[in-house]
């Protein structure tokens, strides 16, 4: 009996794969049935996408409106967002239960699971199984300031009790959560504040972070800021902050709190954890205990689904008995604004940078004129053509940089990508700066 505690990506991915490779899976997932999916259906890139699907229609209207094309921005109906939002959570989710039952596994809904090394207590009945895979997921970072529990002040886990859309909110957090939610009220017409602990998007390429910026030109960005607490009686109605030494306030209707991600460890005992509370692995996805496997989320940063699924099959590979090892170079990541801001990088990128901005095609030829049409950059070594870096800012910005990295990571180099035949019309800019890419280097290594 293998047991997995987590229905999330890395979890129920994990336990369908074995459940298909003849092992009997138990799978106990805590939120319910409809917990299925995990953070990234109900608390994550499922529900940015749902928001920014609508949000993007909201600022490509604006686009139009000031081209004279469209006389007035679409009136967006809030409460039946949130009811949208979760039907469509809801069929998603009965999907993965089907899916996962037609495999085999045994669900157990609705019980919390604690793990005391190898041992599972479900409603206090232990059960040692032959391999354990946990897969618990994350929650939301909470800063430890006063009025922190106040009415009005909201995460990406309680987003569908907000009863309206706020007329002025404060985001807080200074990373690709609290710049995605940021732009998603400020189209839907909230007014923004940002309020950022360190530098926004600090970690972003700077040409990225540039493009990224203008999409989010509609909020009053505070950096540098420390959050030191939430003003209210009865609810939440200011953040104060401290900017430079100096205390600082603004009021707000709501507050969302976009800080980052904890891992979900608080049942887990008896198994070595780092200081943040993230369970210690391998490259095998071992823990400090024999049989004990971990994966997703729940292991620490960097908290992306992809990773936690890969994570997730190579747990299950090596309780499969098939060795095999994480791998987190060249890892493609995205950011959904206006366009998709995607990038992947190296730990090396000591090569020669090139930039183009993004070409008139679907989902950018309006925005021509005002020269907000995304970009693209490339890090490559000019000698051996080796591509270190890609930065991409487009409509289906996270579909090129995906693809991409994954030929970058098969060996493919600037030079392959000569016999490259793109689509067209297409807003990418990436396929053309590659080989551009080779040409220069080609011509470099020849004087």
């Amino acid at each position: 009996m293998i047991t997995v505690v987590g229905g999330g990506p890395a979890g129920r991915n994990a336990a369908v794969y074995m459940a298909h490779a003849g092992e009997e899976v138990r799978l106990i997932e805590s939120g319910g049935k409809s917990g299925i999916g995990g953070q990234c259906l109900h608390y994550g890139c499922m529900l940015v996408c749902g928001l920014n699907d609508v949000a993007r229609v909201r600022a490509q209207s604006a686009v139009l409106r000031r081209r004279g094309i469209l006389g007035s921005l679409p009136d967006i109906d809030f409460e039946a967002l949130v009811a949208g939002l979760s039907e469509v959570q809801g069929k998603i989710a009965e999907f993965l239960d089907k899916e996962t039952r037609d495999a085999g596994i045994e669900i157990i809904y609705g019980k919390e699971a604690h793990v005391q090394g190898k041992t599972v207590l479900v409603d206090d009945d232990p059960h040692t199984p032959d391999h354990l895979l946990i897969a618990t997921g994350s929650c939301p970072l909470i800063p430890d300031v006063p009025g922190i529990g106040l009415p009005g002040v909201y995460t990406s886990h309680t987003f569908s009790e907000i009863p309206s859309l706020p007329r002025r909110i404060t985001v807080v957090g200074g990373g690709i959560m609290a710049a995605e939610f940021a732009f998603i009220f400020q189209s839907l017409g909230s007014t923004v504040d940002l309020v950022s602990r360190s530098g926004f998007l600090k970690n972003l390429d700077p040409r990225l972070r540039e493009a990224a910026i203008r999409d989010l030109s509609g909020i009053t960005l505070h950096e540098h800021a420390r959050l030191v607490g939430i003003g209210g009686e009865e609810a939440a109605g200011s953040v104060r902050f401290v900017h430079e030494g100096e205390p600082e306030e603004v009021n707000c209707d709501a507050v969302f709190l976009a800080a980052g991600l904890a891992p979900r460890s608080e049942h887990i005992s008896g198994i070595e954890k780092g200081a943040l509370g993230e369970i210690l692995v391998n490259g095998r996805m071992e823990t400090s205990v024999s049989g004990v496997y971990a994966a997703g989320d729940v292991t620490g940063c960097p908290c992306l689904t992809p990773v936690a699924r890969r994570e997730g099959m190579v747990a299950a590979d090596n309780i499969l008995g098939r060795p095999c090892e994480m791998n987190y170079t060249l890892i493609p990541q995205s950011m959904n604004l206006m366009y998709e801001y995607a990038f992947a990088r190296n730990a090396k990128t000591e090569g020669v940078s090139l930039w183009v901005p993004g070409p008139a095609g679907p989902g950018t030829f309006w925005s021509v004129p005002e020269g907000r049409t995304g970009m693209a950059k490339l890090t490559a070594d000019p000698d051996s053509g080796e591509i270190e870096e890609i930065c991409v800012a487009a409509p289906a910005g996270g579909i090129i940089a995906a693809y991409s990295t994954f030929l970058v990571s098969m060996g493919v180099n600037v030079h392959d990508f000569q016999k490259f035949l793109e689509v067209h019309p297409e807003a990418d800019g990436l396929s053309s700066l590659i080989k551009y890419a080779s040409l220069r280097f080609g011509r470099e290594n020849l004087t």
